[in-house]
């Protein structure tokens, strides 16, 4: 970028504002209302900033190429004009801006103020003086940073709108995709579960056709079976010898006396 500031990128933020001595309420001074400040190049080779609380207190401090260059050179940034120029706004957008501020008891006003910034915690501090504006700078400040906000306000909308656009159809499509994949789940669950239910139900219909009657005659058909088998089994008992022969005596003798 060399030593041109024209390509210099705006840059808005709000400021800690504190009287001098770190205190928000200091020497019967009012309470400080919260600071908006805004950098930018007013011309290639002039950065200007104001910084503002919309009411009584304005304040501006415009630096040439050459005082940047001075102050690089007390603040002890090293390297190259960019990288100073690098570090000037990284720490201009750091939420470690403060306005302090010096309050005059017997003119009962702020009399001069100044902000300071730095990139990050032990990293040298960047001091920057700045002038009180009367009241009609004061006014043509605050309305100049009240449309740049606006502008920079537009810019930024549409692309968040669209992208906020796009969050809501992609939640939307997620949802949709959840939704289906939850009933998918709950068919094949449906699936599965009538499945055992019929194959269930086929099993108790086998078991069911043997009815009672059926059971009960093959039970009696079975015992005789049984009963059959054993009889097969069972040898012929023969009759003692002298029982036969007592028995056939009786007989032929009976037989001789109706003879006789």
């Amino acid at each position: 970028m060399g030593c041109d500031l024209q390509e210099l990128e705006t840059i808005f933020g709000e400021a800690k504002a504190e009287w001098e001595g770190g205190s928000s309420s200091n020497n019967g001074g009012p309470k400080l209302n919260p600071f908006l400040y805004r950098v930018y190049a007013s011309d290639p080779s002039h950065l200007t900033l104001h910084v503002s609380d919309f009411r009584q207190n304005t304040w501006e401090s415009r630096r040439s190429i050459l005082q940047l260059e001075d102050m690089r050179d007390s603040i002890g940034i090293s390297g190259s004009w960019s990288d100073f120029v690098n570090y000037v706004v990284t720490s201009l957008k750091s939420k470690d801006v403060k306005l302090v501020i010096k309050w005059q008891p017997k003119l009962n006003d702020a009399v001069s103020a100044k902000l300071v910034a730095r990139k990050s915690k032990g990293m040298p501090l960047l001091t920057i003086s700045l002038s009180k504006l009367d009241h009609s700078a004061a006014s043509e400040a605050m309305a100049n940073m009240s449309l740049e906000l606006f502008k920079a306000y537009n810019i930024l909308k549409d692309p968040f709108g669209t992208e906020q656009d796009r969050c809501c159809r992609l939640t939307h499509t997620i949802s949709a995709e959840k939704e289906d994949k939850s009933l998918t789940v709950k068919r094949k669950l449906d699936t599965a579960t009538n499945t055992e239910k019929q194959a269930f139900q086929k099993t108790s219909d086998i078991g069911s056709t043997a009815s009672p009657l059926n059971s009960e005659t093959s039970s009696v058909t079975a015992a005789q079976n049984t009963t059959q088998v054993q009889s097969s089994k069972v040898p012929h008992r023969v009759v003692p010898a002298f029982r036969r022969a007592k028995v056939r005596g009786a007989v032929l003798h009976d037989s001789d006396e109706e003879g006789s």
